[in-house]
């Protein structure tokens, strides 16, 4: 069984059809039998990302409200969640200095490599549409999945 970390633009792949959507739903699907892991602040950032696309007219209001609720349900029933804590952010002011990194995206990785810890010999992968931050996880050394891309 695999684990795969999804950041933000990894996840909402499984609630809104996007480019990477398939890839990401693989990976969800019972018969992979994968593990998924997701921060604790990804319930913060999937609803900005749904209610942003609320607001641009591209999701109707109920949907956001069924999507959030999956979500949710997913949150408490499937998802492994990694909870933030004072070093997971001190990690991640780290990674905005060598890196560049936005805050959040310094804080997923973080995320993950507080995972990456405790998981032992079953090495997440991590999971994102994020070019600038898949290529800090790679200087990182951790393995990297882009769900946009045709590599697998």
């Amino acid at each position: 069984m695999a684990l795969y970390y999804l950041d933000t633009s990894a996840l909402v792949k499984l609630y809104v059809r996007e480019p990477g959507t398939e890839q990401v739903l693989r990976l969800a699907s019972g018969t992979a039998q994968n593990q998924l892991a997701v921060l604790s602040l990804a319930q913060v950032e999937i609803r900005s990302a749904l209610r942003r696309r609320e607001r641009a007219g591209e999701i109707a209001a109920t949907v956001v409200i069924q999507l959030l609720e999956r979500f949710q349900r997913h949150l408490e029933a499937v998802f492994l969640k990694q909870v933030m804590t004072d070093a997971t952010l001190d990690v991640a002011c780290a990674l905005v200095d060598k890196h560049g990194l936005f805050a959040l995206d310094a804080v997923q990785l973080a995320g993950y490599l507080a995972l990456r810890t405790s998981s032992g010999s079953n090495t997440p992968i991590f999971v994102s549409a994020d070019q600038q931050l898949l290529e800090a996880a790679e200087s990182e050394l951790v393995p990297v999945l882009n769900p946009c891309s045709a590599k697998r």
